[in-house]
C-alpha cells in the first residue's frame, strides 16, 4: 500500500486558496445588491372582496360575440374582451361596440401565436402590432394581456412586463373549446367561484347558451362581476 504524504508548505497553500475563494464569495454576497424579483402572472384577484370576473378571450367567434353582448347588456354586467390584433382588424365595428358598451379590452397578442416558443422581442411585438389597431381603432385598452394558449414561460411575462403590462391568467376554465355541454360550463364556473375569481371563456355557442345561467348564479351567491382591471386592484 502506497503512502502519500503532502508537503506543510503545499498545505498552507491549499488553505490560502481555500481562505481566499471562500473571502470572495462572501463579499460578493454582501456587496452584489439581491436579484431582482421575478415578475409572475396573475391567476386571481381581490380575494377579499365578493366578486369575479369574466373575461373573453377573443381571435374568433365573431358570429356568437353579438349575442353575448346582447346577454350582457340586459344582464347589465361588464365583461373583459381579450382581443387578438389580427380580429380587431378584421371586425372593427365588434371592438368599437365592445369599447362603447363599457366593456373593458385587454390585449391577445396580434397573431394567435405559441408564444412560449417566441423571443422576448417578437413577444413585444404581437403586442405592440395589437395596440396599433386599437390605436387606429381609437379604442381605449387596458395594459393586461393575456397570453395565447396561457403560454407563459419567464420571458413571456417579463416581455409583457417591460411594456407595463400584467400578465393575466385564469382561476376556472370553462374548457369550452372542448365544446362541451352548457350545463357542463355552468357547474365548473360555479363549482369554482370564489372571492377574486377570473372566470375564462370564449365566443362559443355552448358557452353562450351557458352564460345566462353563469350570471345568474353567481348573483344568486351575491358576487359582483367586474372587469379585470377592477379585480386585480
Amino acid at each position: 500500500m502506497r503512502v502519500y504524504y503532502i508537503s506543510k508548505r503545499t498545505l498552507n497553500t491549499v488553505m490560502g486558496v481555500a481562505s481566499i475563494i471562500f473571502l470572495l464569495a462572501f463579499l460578493r454576497a454582501i456587496v452584489m445588491p439581491p436579484a431582482e424579483p421575478v415578475v409572475n402572472p396573475i391567476y386571481y384577484g381581490n380575494t377579499g372582496e365578493q366578486a369575479v370576473a369574466l373575461m373573453i378571450n377573443v381571435d374568433w367567434g365573431e358570429d356568437i360575440l353579438p349575442q353575448m353582448l346582447d346577454i350582457l347588456k340586459s344582464k347589465s354586467v361588464k365583461a373583459t374582451f381579450f382581443m387578438t390584433g389580427r380580429f380587431a382588424k378584421k371586425f372593427p365595428e365588434l371592438v368599437q361596440r365592445i369599447a362603447q358598451e363599457g366593456h373593458e379590452i385587454g390585449n391577445h397578442g396580434y397573431s394567435h401565436p405559441h408564444v412560449d416558443k417566441l423571443s422576448v422581442e417578437a413577444n413585444q411585438k404581437e403586442i405592440q402590432n395589437t395596440e396599433q389597431v386599437f390605436q387606429e381603432l381609437k379604442v381605449q385598452w387596458a395594459k393586461i394581456f393575456a397570453p395565447p394558449y396561457g403560454e407563459h414561460k419567464a420571458h413571456v411575462v417579463e416581455a409583457a412586463d417591460a411594456l407595463g403590462y400584467k400578465t393575466i391568467m385564469w382561476t376556472a376554465d370553462t374548457l369550452d373549446w372542448q365544446n362541451p355541454d352548457p350545463e357542463t360550463i355552468v357547474k365548473r364556473v360555479l363549482g369554482k367561484a370564489d372571492k377574486g375569481a377570473l372566470i375564462l371563456m370564449h365566443p362559443k355557442e355552448c358557452t353562450l347558451s351557458a352564460m345566462p345561467a353563469i350570471i345568474d348564479g353567481l348573483h344568486a351567491r351575491n358576487y359582483q362581476l367586474k372587469t379585470v382591471t377592477e379585480i386585480i386592484q
